[in-house]
């Protein structure tokens, strides 16, 4: 051991300073405690309150996967359609399509990999298998731009039959792992009708379970522009409780950011941390409303899209003010509906051409949108249509697997070399990148675009990983060899 050295601070002194400065990084940690390790949903479908019925996510899937095979009957067609990496070299007549796919069932990983058929082929399987048996992750019963302005009486009546079905999804266990319902706003022409109808739902299912909520129920409050609205749903959750069997504090929130109000408040700041404050801890999630935010910025409907750079501005606010906070960032839908427009089952060939080509096209434009989402950090986006699946899972899916190999090797790289910066190839690694890798690989995994196997060919258990946190899993890794 080397010589001691004389500090010139006395020690008294330093642990005061010490002291001072752990009860500040102690109350930051507290507001930033960083991402949930809880599973994220992919998606949320909407869909009209009047509609909903227990097994809705059941249906919905059946819809969704008729949809996928009738028009992308295999991975080649498919790949042409979003235009996957590769697909020039997919042949386009029918009979060169079937040789190939004669060909691929017979080819192992490695072959698919060699020929470029793997990324399309092993993103069109996973896309059928997933639809199968979970296509619906997560379902808002909507009493909102979903349902419509409706009577009094229809909406009562429609708010207590939604409830009594959810308590049936509950029973036969056929809801999806996320659900909840979206209120009308609590603006002062609404507000009323929104609380009335939460009244009414949350009390006749608690009637029917004995105040047991879905797993993973969460109310939606849309159009929040001034905190006041959240701290009146907050009141209201504590009175159903209350006067309810629902369990204190069982009652979750998300809100919506669809007004410029939500983005930038009057004295010229961005209010969304003063939403969550207010909400008592209650709010799990924000979601970015496409088309009343761009309306409420003038965008003529022509151009209320998802890639408009009104919407990134929103975006980054949004991922800036309520970042390593655990809340959850959703971005908003694709309305062009992959529909075509001739139905029945006698179509003549042209009808079915003009079909495919309709339907192409609105899968590609929601394959980019997703994409586009992903590429900025938001993993979580709605759906409107089960016939929008298919591409929800396509983009997220594709998204993780192309890249998966590069992200696999550097990686393993980087806790081999034990946190010091090294260079793989010719990209440059230090330790935040190592998070960002760390980060691809909870994304995947959460998704379900990754197994645990893949996981662990980086050299990492799959709990050093969910501990989300490259920092601590340098340091144990570090620890464990001083031992």
């Amino acid at each position: 051991m080397g010589k001691k050295i004389k500090m010139t601070i006395p020690a008294k002194a330093r642990k005061s300073v010490f002291k001072e400065l752990g009860k500040a990084n102690k109350a930051f940690q507290k507001k930033y405690p960083g991402d949930k390790m809880d599973r994220q949903p992919v998606h949320t479908v909407y869909g009209g309150a009047d509609l909903f019925k227990y097994n809705s996510a059941e249906k919905m899937g059946k819809v969704a996967l008729n949809a996928f095979t009738t028009y992308a009957p295999n991975f080649i067609v498919f790949a042409r359609a979003i235009e996957s990496l590769g697909y020039e070299a997919f042949p386009r007549t029918k009979g060169a399509q079937t040789r190939l796919l004669n060909t691929v069932a017979k080819y192992t990983e490695d072959q698919h990999k060699a020929r470029g058929t793997w990324l399309a082929h092993t993103t069109y399987n996973k896309i059928i298998e997933k639809l199968k048996y979970e296509a619906v992750e997560d379902f808002r019963i909507d009493f909102e731009d979903g349902f419509g302005n409706r009577s009094w009486d229809e909406e009562d009546k429609i708010a207590v039959q939604a409830a009594k079905e959810c308590a049936k999804g509950m029973a036969e266990k056929s809801l999806p792992p996320f659900i909840g319902i979206r209120i009308k706003p609590f603006t002062e022409d609404l507000k009323e009708r929104g609380a009335r109808t939460l009244e009414i739902f949350l009390t006749t299912l608690a009637k029917h379970t004995k105040g047991k909520l879905p797993n993973n129920f969460v109310v939606m409050l849309p159009k929040v522009a001034i905190p006041a609205q959240v701290t009146a749903l907050v009141k209201l959750f504590e009175l159903i409780e209350k006067h309810t069997k629902i369990k204190n504090g069982a009652l979750k929130m998300e809100m919506m950011v669809e007004t410029t109000q939500s983005v930038i408040d009057e004295e010229g700041k961005n209010p969304l941390k003063e939403f969550v404050k207010a909400s008592k801890g209650r709010m799990i999630a924000t979601a970015f409303g496409t088309y009343d935010y761009t309306a409420s910025c003038n965008i003529t409907a022509k151009y209320q899209d998802m890639g408009h750079g009104v919407c990134d501005f929103a975006h980054h606010f949004m991922k800036v003010a309520l970042g390593a906070t655990g809340i959850w960032l959703s971005d908003g839908a694709t309305n062009v509906m992959p529909i075509g427009p001739h139905r029945g089952t006698d179509l003549t060939a042209k009808q079915m051409k003009e079909n495919i080509e309709v339907v192409h096209r609105s899968w590609k434009k929601a394959f980019d949108h997703t994409r586009y989402s992903l590429w900025k950090g938001l993993y979580q986006g709605w759906d409107l249509h089960p016939a929008q699946f298919p591409m929800r899972y396509a983009a997220v899916y594709s998204f993780f697997l192309e890249s998966y190999e590069e992200a696999a090797e550097r990686l393993k790289a980087f806790v081999e070399k034990a946190a010091q910066a090294t260079l793989t190839d010719d990209v440059f690694d230090d330790a935040a990148t190592g998070q960002g890798l760390l980060n691809y690989f909870l994304r995947g995994l959460n998704c379900g675009a990754i197994s645990e196997e893949d996981a662990l060919a980086t050299g990492l258990s799959i709990e050093e990983i969910q501990s989300r946190s490259f920092l601590k899993i340098l340091e144990g890794r570090r620890g464990s060899l001083r031992e």
